[in-house]
């Protein structure tokens, strides 16, 4: 990779109007809500919340959604898996596996999911390093 390529792109996560008073709660505010994807790490931020990633451990991607707004904004942690989410919108995001759980002390991470403003930039990105993926967006009803 060229010396270009070895600086982050930023890819800034969407807050809708109706989520911005909600992710006050969590600290999110446009200029701490972001992807940082560079040649080796994959690093997200919103609000209080942070997850930093080797890009080696980055297994595919998956464009999804629409989901319901109320179950999607905000930090989440799924029930079933333990996946996290950084969301502040609820229509389309990015579904991140990484190919060996993220460990944060007792809790282990399956995947990440994030809603940035740029999905089809992210994917771009992440497939240019070799990381596969697909779009399956659903039409919104």
């Amino acid at each position: 990779m060229s010396a270009i390529d070895q600086q982050p792109r930023r890819f800034p996560i969407r807050i809708g109007p109706r989520s911005r008073p909600l992710l006050l709660l969590f600290g999110v505010r446009r200029d701490n809500a972001y992807v940082d994807l560079s040649a080796d790490t994959l690093d997200a931020h919103f609000g209080f919340y942070h997850l930093c990633v080797p890009l080696s451990n980055v297994a595919r991607w998956r464009i999804e959604g629409p989901w319901i707004w109320i179950k999607a904004i905000g930090v989440r942690r799924g029930w079933r898996d333990g996946d996290i989410s950084f969301d502040g919108v609820g229509d389309f995001g990015m579904r991140i596996d990484f190919k060996e759980r993220e460990s944060r002390g007792i809790v282990t991470i399956p995947r990440l999911y994030v809603t940035v403003a740029d999905l089809d930039g992210l994917a771009a990105a992440l497939s240019a390093a070799g990381i596969p993926g697909e779009d399956a967006r659903r039409p919104k009803a």
